[in-house]
């Protein structure tokens, strides 16, 4: 594609800007395939071209042949292409004094940046010399140094770190890759991953987001899944990101404690330890002790992953949601509204279907 669109313009475009503003699938079908191996990775039996069993020539020559054939009969298409090239060409070179600058910020802040609690070991690496599995590493983003208080104390050091925001984050839907280097907070977010050039990167198999059960911690939430799905996609898109359930109440007496996570179980819970027991509502996650706190981290941690449906349209959805007060938003939040005494005698909250779409 690049070498096709290069000759037909006549100019020497960057090959990443051309791949920026080309999406293409190609469905190839052969009769029946004996492969190398169980993977399934390489055909081993057929002979498809000089240079044995590959069809890469084949899709190159047709390749060549109707891309540059469209675009000549088809002038619109090629100008609104030449556009979308030269636009990313633009992008690219505004971000290039930004990022140097922002990467130079990054490393002196990353040398005393408070926020990242990082752990011993990461992504791709063994946790001890010839071991047979990689750590299952854990990046929780919590709301503020007094939320990460009790996560960072109770944590497993060796696997799990914790990275504090400051308060809410920008909202960056429809906002350029720019933005991300120009704001410190997601500057460093971004470096803590480490994804900026992609997942290969990635330091940590689980990014949760640890937010407070109530509106505001509700906000953040969205906030994150709006940066998240804005500027790296695949990062939801590989299963990577996760909501932490925290329990919302705590019932207990004397001989007993349970923790539970929604109204109908602090009722059973209340049923089951009998008369007037002691009942406390968790209003954010620093009102949870580090030794509360590390029964909810460890193995019996409850995480919601943050699925994307595969009919659902990323850019429609975040436009929904996270764009300007669109009357069809209104709409949804007036005919979905719940008064306070349904909300205490529900079990599931509409918002939650809104944080995990």
């Amino acid at each position: 594609m690049v070498k096709t669109v290069r000759e037909f313009y006549k100019k020497e475009f960057d090959a990443a800007d051309i791949r920026a503003s080309i999406i293409g699938a190609i469905s190839v079908r052969v009769q029946e395939p004996v492969f190398e191996s169980q993977t399934k990775t390489k055909l081993g039996s057929i002979n498809m071209g000089p240079d044995g069993p590959t069809v890469r020539g084949f899709i190159l020559d047709y390749v060549k042949e109707h891309l540059d054939n469209y675009l000549h009969k088809n002038p619109q298409a090629a100008e609104l292409l030449l556009k979308r090239i030269l636009q990313s060409e633009r992008e690219r070179k505004d971000m290039a004094g930004v990022k140097k600058l922002a990467n130079q910020r990054a490393k002196k802040a990353n040398l005393h940046n408070r926020k990242l609690r990082d752990c011993r070991f990461h992504l791709g690496e063994n946790a001890k010399d010839g071991a047979e599995k990689e750590p299952l590493t854990t990046l929780f983003i919590t709301e503020g140094d007094s939320a990460s208080g009790s996560i960072t104390k109770s944590r497993n050091v060796e696997l799990e770190a914790v990275f504090s925001l400051r308060g809410k984050p920008l909202n960056c839907f429809g906002l350029k890759k720019k933005i991300v280097y120009e704001n410190e907070e997601f500057n460093l977010l971004q470096h803590a991953l480490n994804i900026e050039e992609g997942l290969e990167g990635l330091r940590y198999n689980r990014v949760v987001v640890a937010t407070d059960a109530d509106v505001d911690g509700m906000h953040i939430r969205l906030l994150l899944l709006t940066f998240f799905l804005q500027f790296f996609p695949d990062l939801v898109r590989n299963g990577h990101v996760y909501i932490l359930e925290t329990p919302l109440f705590r019932v207990r007496n004397k001989k007993e404690t349970i923790y539970c996570y929604s109204e109908s179980e602090k009722q059973e819970a209340m049923r089951k330890l009998g008369r007037n027991p002691e009942v406390t509502r968790f209003k954010g996650l620093g009102e949870i002790s580090p030794d509360e706190f590390g029964k909810f981290i460890g193995e019996n941690i409850k995480l919601e992953p943050v699925i994307l449906q595969s009919d659902r349209s990323i850019q429609q959805v975040l436009a929904y949601y996270m764009g300007k007060n669109t009357p069809a938003r209104q709409e949804f939040i007036i005919d979905n509204l719940r008064l306070e005494k349904d909300l205490v005698t529900s079990d599931t909250l509409p918002v939650a279907e809104i944080a995990l779409v």
